[in-house]
């Protein structure tokens, strides 16, 4: 199973996106979306979870995104990949976060970050050069600092809260 995905990987990157702009998205609610109307803005793209130690960090990312709302926008992917900490539905997985920790920043639909079934922007954002480190997503809640041309420029593990100094000096 490695062996494909780093095939897939490899295949991927020799035809590699120029940004995540040119990727199709779906919101949480079904919608279609291109994260090319964010352009001229800061992306902070977070694989999420419900279920999840570091799920209190909606909180923080709530926070950046209404503190930093001239500068970043954040964008939650759930992602059911660790240890079954995304069970929902997406219309469950949205109610939580809003009831929970007043969610309003953009939520995709929920994807899968790793392995044989992984989400073409993840599989780009993963493979993507940055000065941080490349590879497969360890955890939920790991971060991925797009600029405002839609290139990758930092990622930070789930340890990394999205209120500390590494990300928001970034902004």
């Amino acid at each position: 199973m490695k062996l494909l995905t780093l095939i897939c990987a490899m295949m991927f990157i020799t035809s590699a996106p120029s940004s995540v702009y040119t990727f199709k998205l779906k919101t949480i609610d079904g919608k279609d979306f291109s994260l090319a109307k964010y352009k001229g803005k800061k992306l902070l793209i977070v694989n999420t979870a419900s279920k999840c130690g570091f799920t209190p960090q909606y909180a923080e990312l709530q926070k950046l995104a209404d503190q930093f709302k001239d500068k970043v926008v954040v964008v939650g992917f759930p992602a059911n990949n660790f240890g079954g900490q995304e069970p929902g539905t997406n219309s469950e997985v949205k109610e939580f976060c809003q009831k929970n920790f007043g969610v309003t920043f953009p939520l995709s639909s929920k994807v899968s970050v790793k392995g044989d079934d992984i989400d073409p922007i993840f599989a780009y954002l993963t493979t993507a050069p940055n000065p941080d480190f490349t590879g497969e997503i360890k955890w939920n809640f790991e971060k991925f600092l797009i600029d405002e041309n839609g290139k990758l420029i930092h990622r930070y593990r789930s340890t990394t809260k999205p209120l500390s100094d590494d990300i928001t000096k970034a902004l």
